[in-house]
């Protein structure tokens, strides 16, 4: 069963409070300036995310995002909702199964599967979509923080 929650008041769940089942969603609208701001920040100019005369002699027939701004949604989720902050991406495995354009809303859903104690790591389930049509997924393996830190004061 999926337990939908939101962000932890402290910022991030600890190791103690995630069990499989628990889930976290968010949706992010894909325009021009996002698809800019990340081929600037990866230094990936491919011309199917940018140029629109490129872009329609390909196989898409347009511009597409490039797939790892759609992955970097899944990693807003766990950075700062699901486990939050202090946790730490060990890997990621990807598939991308349909386009991303410019104007899509891309909805992501991070699910707790696995909860190792003893390597303070968890598994999640990382899933895209547009308009209910599963645009990408895979596992992420993250380190959680076994306790908070306490207040400075």
């Amino acid at each position: 069963m999926v337990e939908l929650v939101t962000a932890h008041p402290s910022g991030g769940y600890i190791l103690d409070e995630l069990h499989v089942g628990m889930a976290a969603d968010k949706t992010v609208h894909v325009t021009e300036e996002r698809i800019r701001l990340f081929a600037e920040a990866s230094d990936d100019f491919n011309p199917v995310h940018l140029d629109e005369a490129f872009a329609s002699k390909t196989a898409y027939r347009g511009r597409i995002a490039h797939g790892l701004l759609s992955a970097s949604f899944g990693s807003a989720v766990v950075g700062t909702i699901l486990p939050g902050a202090g946790s730490i991406y060990i890997s990621q495995t990807l598939g991308f199964h349909l386009p991303v354009r410019i104007g899509d809303d891309v909805d992501v859903r991070i699910t707790v599967i696995a909860v190792d104690q003893d390597s303070a790591r968890v598994e999640l389930n990382c899933e895209g979509f547009v308009a209910g049509k599963k645009i990408m997924d895979g596992v992420a393996v993250v380190r959680v923080p076994r306790r908070r830190r306490p207040q400075k004061g």
